[in-house]
């Protein structure tokens, strides 16, 4: 699988109606400068699909993406960021819960985790959030270039704990270096099929 075509479609402020609403989406969901712009950006190849920001907090709508005209990507907001006010924080939740509970097209949430640190709180309430609304999830650790082999095993050891998750369910990523992205894409690959055929089934029910 691969993108070949993306192009950025909108932002909006809650999740509402928009050019092809209906196709599968896959989230992008993690704390503030974890790096889900460059990672959608290393997905699609294109270096300025997303806005990236040295500015932690950038992303503050929801942004979203077309994928070759069969589905979509969504940049949510960044959680988790100390230096906006109590107000825009609640503000960004409600935006994020609202996606979540009207969504009717998300396959898969990414879940990305920075694999230099262990999980925040924030990490952790969003890892809840997803397995309590029963969200699909694929945990993501970003920045995978950034430190060493053997410190990367212990972090990822870390991050499995605090999010119960199993390591080898962990995927280390590198937007610099591209590692880990054809393990990624074929996990998204997997989860529009999975979705599909579960459509399908739905479909075949209700005729009977």
């Amino acid at each position: 699988m691969e993108i070949n075509q993306p192009e950025f479609i909108t932002s909006l402020t809650e999740y509402k109606k928009f050019p092809g609403i209906g196709r599968p989406e896959i989230a992008f969901a993690g704390r503030s400068n974890v790096g889900k712009s460059s990672l959608l950006n290393s997905l699609a190849r294109r270096k300025a699909l997303a806005k990236v920001s040295a500015t932690p907090g950038k992303t503050r709508m929801i942004n979203i993406f077309n994928a070759d005209g069969t589905f979509f990507l969504v940049d949510l907001p960044g959680y988790g960021f100390a230096k906006v006010t109590q107000q825009e924080q609640e503000r960004w939740g409600k935006m994020m819960s609202g996606y979540f509970q009207t969504s009717k097209s998300l396959r898969l949430t990414l879940h990305l985790v920075d694999i230099r640190h262990e999980p925040t709180r924030d990490d952790v309430t969003m890892n809840r959030f997803l397995r309590q609304t029963e969200q699909p999830f694929f945990v993501v650790a970003t920045k995978a270039d950034k430190i060493s082999k053997a410190q990367r095993q212990k972090n990822i050891a870390l991050i499995g704990r605090a999010l119960e998750v199993q390591p080898w369910q962990i995927l280390p990523y590198s937007s610099e270096t591209g590692e880990g992205r054809k393990e990624l894409l074929k996990v998204i690959e997997d989860a529009l099929k999975a979705g599909k055929e579960n459509k399908e089934t739905l479909s075949a029910e209700d005729a009977e």
